[in-house]
C-alpha cells in the first residue's frame, strides 16, 4: 500500500474495514480484497484533490474497489472459476449479518478464525482491521518487525491453503474467536494509550474511542463473558484518565495526575462492570487476565489521593495475575507495586532479575531508572533513563524521562 493510501486509510477506519469485508465475502480472497480497497484508496489520493470529493465516497470507494477486484481477477487465468462467480449478478437481497451486526467487528471475528495460531490471527487482524502498521505491531508482540511481517503473511498463506472461509460468524463461532478478539481490541486500545511510534500523537483518541465502542458491542452480544466484561471495564478506567495524562507536551505519572480532570461517569461505569465480576467470583468462576486488570485499575481510580492507594491489594492482584500470566511484563508492573509497599530496594531486586528478557523493552529502563533515582544512585539512574529514551517512539514519554533525568544533575 502507498504512503498516500495508508494515510487514507487511517483516517477511513472504519470505511476501510467494511470494504475489506465487503469485498472478501464476495471475491472469497482476502488478498484480492485487501489489494483492491488499497487501489481504491490511491486513487481516491490521487483523485479526490483534483475532482473534488464525490457526493457519496462510500459507495465511490466501493464500486472503484470492486473495479479493481475484477481487473485483477480478469488478469489471473488460474482464478478464471471465482472470476465468473464474481461477474454474475447480485440479486439485491441483503448479506446475512449472522450475530455481528457492525462491519468492523464481524471483520474481526472473521480474522480471527481458529484454524490460524493465536499470534497470526492477532498480527493479522490488527493490520487488516486495527489498520496499525508492521512497525506498530512489532512493538505490541515486543517482537522484531521481519517476524512480524514473516507472522503476517504465513497467516494469509495458511487462509489460502486451507480455503478457510471468510464468513460472517454465527451464534456458535464467538465462543472459539473471542479470545483472539479481545486481545486485538487491547492492543489497538493500548496503541491509543500510548502511541509507539514518533510520528504519532502522544494519544490517539481515535484508537481508544473505537477500542471502546467495540468493546461495548462485544459486551451487548457476550454480556455474561468475565473476559468480555473485564476488557470493557478496563479500557473505561484507563480512559478515564485520558485528560489528566499529558501536560505541556510530557506524560504525566499516575501519582502525578490531577484526578479532579479524571472522567466520572466512565469510572463509575467501570467499577460497576468490575463489580459484577467480583460477584462471580465470588459465586465461584475464577477471574481471567482482564478482570485482575480492571481490578487493579478499580483500586487506582478508587483513591482520591495517590497516597490512599492501597498497595498491598494492588500486589495481591499482580499475585493473583502472575499465577496465570507468569511473564516478565507481569513481573515488573508487580515490581512497582512492591516498591510502595516494600520499598525500591526489594523492588529494584525484582526488577534487575528481568533483564534478560526486558533489555529491549523501554518501561523496564524507566522503571529502573525511577527506582534508582529513590535510592540516590543518580549515575546508575541518568544511565537508565537515557536508554528508556533511546528505546521509546512517544514524544510525550520522551519528554517526561528527560525532564526527570535533568532533574538529578
Amino acid at each position: 500500500m502507498s504512503d498516500a493510501a495508508d494515510d487514507v486509510t487511517r483516517a477511513h477506519r472504519d470505511e476501510w474495514a467494511r470494504l475489506v469485508g465487503s469485498l472478501t465475502r464476495r471475491f472469497g480472497d482476502l488478498d484480492v480484497a485487501e489489494e483492491a480497497a488499497a487501489e481504491a484508496f490511491a486513487t481516491a489520493v490521487a483523485r479526490w484533490p483534483v475532482d473534488g470529493t464525490p457526493r457519496n465516497p462510500a459507495a465511490w470507494l466501493t464500486t472503484t474497489a470492486q473495479r479493481k477486484a475484477l481487473d485483477r481477477l480478469r488478469r489471473e487465468s488460474k482464478r478464471d472459476v471465482r472470476h465468473q462467480e464474481a461477474l454474475m449478478l447480485h440479486d439485491g437481497a441483503p448479506e446475512p449479518r449472522g450475530a455481528v451486526d457492525d462491519d468492523r467487528l464481524r471483520l474481526i471475528f472473521t480474522c480471527c478464525h481458529p484454524a490460524l495460531a493465536m499470534p497470526s490471527r492477532v498480527a493479522l487482524t490488527l493490520r487488516l482491521v486495527g489498520g496499525l502498521t508492521v512497525p506498530e505491531i512489532a512493538r505490541a508482540f515486543l517482537a522484531q518487525e521481519s517476524a512480524v511481517g514473516q507472522r503476517i503473511t504465513r497467516a494469509k498463506a495458511k487462509i489460502k491453503a486451507a480455503r478457510i472461509p471468510y464468513r460472517v460468524p454465527s451464534p456458535d463461532d464467538l465462543p472459539a474467536r473471542v479470545t483472539g478478539v479481545l486481545a486485538v481490541l487491547y492492543l489497538v486500545f493500548n496503541e491509543g494509550y500510548l502511541a509507539s511510534g514518533p510520528e504519532s500523537d502522544p494519544v490517539r483518541q481515535d484508537l481508544t474511542a473505537e477500542a471502546i465502542r467495540l468493546a461495548r458491542l462485544l459486551h451487548g452480544l457476550l454480556p455474561d463473558d468475565g473476559e468480555v466484561t473485564g476488557l470493557l471495564a478496563l479500557m473505561l478506567l484507563t480512559e478515564a484518565r485520558r485528560a489528566a495524562r499529558v501536560e505541556g507536551g510530557a506524560l504525566v505519572t499516575l501519582d502525578e495526575q490531577d484526578r479532579a480532570a479524571w472522567d466520572g461517569a466512565l469510572i463509575t461505569e467501570g467499577h460497576r462492570l468490575v463489580r459484577t465480576r467480583l460477584a462471580a467470583a465470588a459465586a465461584g468462576t475464577p477471574p481471567g487476565r482482564y478482570q485482575i486488570l480492571a481490578a487493579i485499575n478499580a483500586v487506582h481510580t478508587s483513591a482520591r489521593d495517590a497516597r490512599d492507594t492501597d498497595w498491598s491489594q494492588v500486589v495481591a492482584l499482580y499475585d493473583q495475575l502472575a499465577r496465570l500470566d507468569p511473564s516478565p511484563v507481569v513481573a515488573l508492573n508487580r515490581a512497582i507495586a512492591v516498591a510502595e509497599l516494600d520499598g525500591p530496594e526489594a523492588a529494584l531486586a525484582i526488577v534487575d532479575r528481568l533483564a534478560p528478557a526486558l533489555d529491549g523493552y523501554h518501561p523496564y529502563h524507566a522503571t529502573r531508572a525511577e527506582l534508582l533515582r529513590r535510592l540516590g544512585r543518580r549515575d546508575e539512574a541518568r544511565a537508565a533513563y537515557d536508554r528508556a529514551i533511546d528505546l521509546t517512539g512517544n514524544t510525550a514519554e520522551k519528554a517526561a524521562l528527560a525532564r526527570r533525568r535533568d532533574e538529578l544533575r
